[in-house]
Order: C-alpha cells, then sequence, then structure tokens
C-alpha cells in the first residue's frame, strides 16, 4: 500500500504545475487549498454513504477518491505521505484512547 500511495504522490505532484485545463490534480492545485479540503469533505461523505449501502464496490470506489484527495491535500500543505505514514508507525501500540488524551489533555 506504500508503494502505491508514494507512486500516486509522486503523479500528483508531477501534474502540480500542469495546465488546469488538461489535469483534473493541477485544476484543484489551481483552486486553492479551501477548494481541495471541500472536495475531501464531498468525498469523505460520500464514503460514509457508500459504507451504509452494503455495496462494498461503491465503498472501495469512494474509498480510493478519498485517499487521492487526501493525498492532493496533503502535498498541497507539503506534506508527504511518509509523513503521516511515520506518524502512523509512531502510534503502533499506543491505546487510541490514551494517544488522544495526549494530544488534547482537556478532552
Amino acid at each position: 500500500m506504500a508503494n502505491t500511495l508514494t507512486q500516486l504522490e509522486q503523479t500528483i505532484l508531477n501534474r502540480r504545475g500542469a495546465d488546469p485545463s488538461m489535469s483534473y490534480v493541477a485544476s484543484l492545485f489551481a483552486r486553492g487549498r479551501p477548494k481541495i479540503a471541500e472536495k475531501l469533505g464531498e468525498e469523505a461523505v460520500e464514503t460514509v454513504i457508500a459504507s451504509l449501502s452494503g455495496d462494498r464496490g461503491a465503498l472501495v470506489g469512494e474509498a480510493a477518491d478519498l485517499l487521492f484527495h487526501l493525498c492532493v491535500l496533503l502535498a498541497d500543505a507539503d506534506i508527504t505521505v511518509a509523513d503521516v505514514l511515520a506518524e502512523l508507525d509512531r502510534r503502533e501500540g499506543i491505546s487510541g484512547i490514551a494517544e488522544k488524551a495526549a494530544r488534547n489533555p482537556q478532552a
């Protein structure tokens, strides 16, 4: 999976400066982070809806769209997939409850 995400990340970076009329990725970057974030939110909602439909294929497709748009947002923020995977590695073996409490002591 990491290799697939790394390849996707590279494709996104390669298309970042392309002609927005010729590249969906370039068109997202041209519209800015608010539009990228909005698109990610739309895909998140569609993923939730697909998960409730019971249609495995729909959920797989929407999850792929969600990961794609997350990678675009990360690239726009100059955060790499490796950065995110390193954070997941850091959290390995830590209780989710304990990890969340450590991030937000007031919660």
